[in-house]
C-alpha cells in the first residue's frame, strides 16, 4: 500500500508539534488497520468498526509500544517520547498512561509517514498488527460475514 504524497510542508517534520505528528499518524495507522481487517475477510461496515476499535484503542496501542520499544532506532524512540510527553486531554474511557503511549506511537507513525520512510512505517505497523493479532488482541466479531 503506497501512501506517501508529494507535498511541501511549512517546516520539517521533526520541527512539527508532536500532536500534529500524532494527528497524521492516527489517520495513517487507521488506514492500515482498516486494510488489514478487510484482508482478514471482515467486510461488513459495522463489523469493521467493532474490530478496528481494539487495534486503535489507547490500551491496544500501549501494548504495541511496549513490544516495539526494543526495535526502535534512537531517532524513532525520541519521536515517540516527544509524543508521549506532549500535553493533551485524555478521553474518559482511557487510562492516562495508555493514552500517552498511544499518542507517542501515533506521533512516530506520523513522523515516518511525513519523512517518506514508508518501508520502516510498514515494518513497524506490521509488528503492531502482529502484536494485537497474536496476544489475545482483536478477533473477528462473532457472526460476521466474510464473503
Amino acid at each position: 500500500m503506497k501512501l506517501t504524497v508529494d507535498v511541501t510542508l511549512p517546516r520539517a517534520p521533526d520541527m512539527l508539534h508532536p500532536l500534529v505528528l500524532a494527528y497524521v499518524g492516527d489517520a495513517v495507522y487507521e488506514l492500515y488497520v482498516r486494510t488489514h481487517l478487510l484482508a482478514r475477510g471482515i467486510l461488513k461496515p459495522g463489523d469493521l468498526q467493532r474490530a478496528a476499535v481494539a487495534y486503535v484503542s489507547a490500551r491496544g496501542q500501549a501494548q504495541v509500544v511496549h513490544r516495539l520499544l526494543p526495535l526502535l532506532r534512537e531517532e524513532e524512540a525520541a519521536v515517540l517520547r516527544r509524543g508521549r510527553n506532549a500535553k493533551s486531554g485524555v478521553p474518559k474511557n482511557a487510562r492516562v498512561a495508555d493514552y500517552r503511549l498511544s499518542t507517542g506511537l501515533e506521533s512516530l507513525f506520523g513522523y515516518l509517514y511525513l519523512t517518506g520512510q514508508e518501508g520502516r512505517l510498514r515494518e513497524l505497523i506490521a509488528h503492531a498488527l502482529a502484536v494485537l493479532d497474536g496476544e489475545g488482541g482483536p478477533q473477528e466479531p462473532e457472526g460476521s460475514e466474510t464473503r
